[in-house]
């Protein structure tokens, strides 16, 4: 499994010191698949690095099967990264990207390499700078699913794919990793794709981690509550008192619509209010994402 624990990340530069990660525990157990969600520049992206090896940890730790990643060539064969950037492969054919990983990847698989390549119908005489960028990033899933390694990373790996392909591409990922139980970390702007094809997800916001969990209990902790209270409008105040966390709140008139997080029994939570009528509702991961982003003043335009 991987186990991250306490680390954090700091960048130097002319501006000075930028915190890109700040005291991150996490553990992505065997065989999952993990989703990361977070705003344009959280740190998702610095956290593979450092999980892929890239960066090295300065503060904290990061154990994959309990051995460091950094400088660790036998743990980075266990290991393949999909960057959200492939501008250093766009001198190789495909052919010749497969044959350059075949070196540091002893468990390739050929028959894995021309199964997918059927589906794909990538061309195999062609640069990967005459690619697409869709068909870069199907071009490095390939290479990465025919490595067979026990951790497969994706970072914006369906970027620039056509939904109808995002569907295929996504449908070979998940074939192949449930086929030999391995684990899938992708991060991904398109939360939907994410409750699609993982069944654990983390939120990361400037750095810091929101929630880590199972994409079934994140969903079964927050809710959409509609209040009717004829005496008086229920309060903010009353529902943190109930043991709530108040993430949104509205109300008209007589009316309270509320957005709230609670570990425990929700209705057990707000039957002492006294209100006449009571309505409550799931949310989708996304609006869970967009409501918590919200209470932390991230501005919704810039969310698509």
């Amino acid at each position: 499994m991987i186990e991250i624990k306490n680390l954090s990340m700091v960048f130097s530069g002319k501006q000075g010191d930028f915190k890109a990660l700040d005291n991150i525990t996490l553990d992505i157990p065997d065989g999952s698949a993990y989703g990361f969600l977070g705003s344009n520049g959280a740190g998702k992206s610095t956290l593979m690095r450092m999980m892929t090896g890239i960066y090295p940890v300065n503060e904290g730790s990061i154990k994959i099967d309990g051995e460091d990643v950094f400088d660790n060539p036998e743990a980075k064969k266990n290991i393949f990264f999909v960057n959200d950037e492939t501008v250093q492969y766009t001198g190789y054919t495909l052919d010749g990207l497969k044959d350059y990983y075949k070196v540091y990847y002893p468990d390739f698989s050929e028959a894995t390499y021309v199964r997918i390549l059927e589906k794909l119908k990538l061309p195999i005489d062609k640069r990967l700078s005459e690619f697409s960028k869709g068909m870069k990033r199907q071009a490095m899933v390939l290479i990465g699913l025919a490595c067979r390694t026990k951790y497969l990373m994706l970072d914006e790996a369906f970027d620039g794919l056509d939904p109808a392909m995002r569907h295929y591409v996504k449908n070979i990922i998940t074939d192949e990793i449930i086929d030999r139980n391995a684990t899938l970390i992708v991060s991904s702007h398109n939360i939907a794709e994410i409750s699609e094809i993982c069944d654990r997800a983390m939120l990361i916001h400037q750095g810091k981690l929101i929630f880590a969990n199972d994409i079934d209990d994140i969903k079964s902790g927050f809710s959409k509550i509609q209040l009717v209270r004829k005496s008086r409008p229920v309060s903010p105040e009353e529902l943190e008192g109930c043991g709530l966390r108040v993430v949104k709140y509205n109300i008209t008139g007589s009316v309270v619509q509320a957005v709230v997080k609670s570990d425990d029994d929700l209705s057990q939570a707000i039957e002492g209010l006294g209100c006449d009528v009571c309505d409550k509702i799931g949310l989708t991961l996304e609006e869970i994402f967009i409501y918590e982003m919200e209470a932390r003043g991230y501005a919704t335009d810039e969310l698509v």
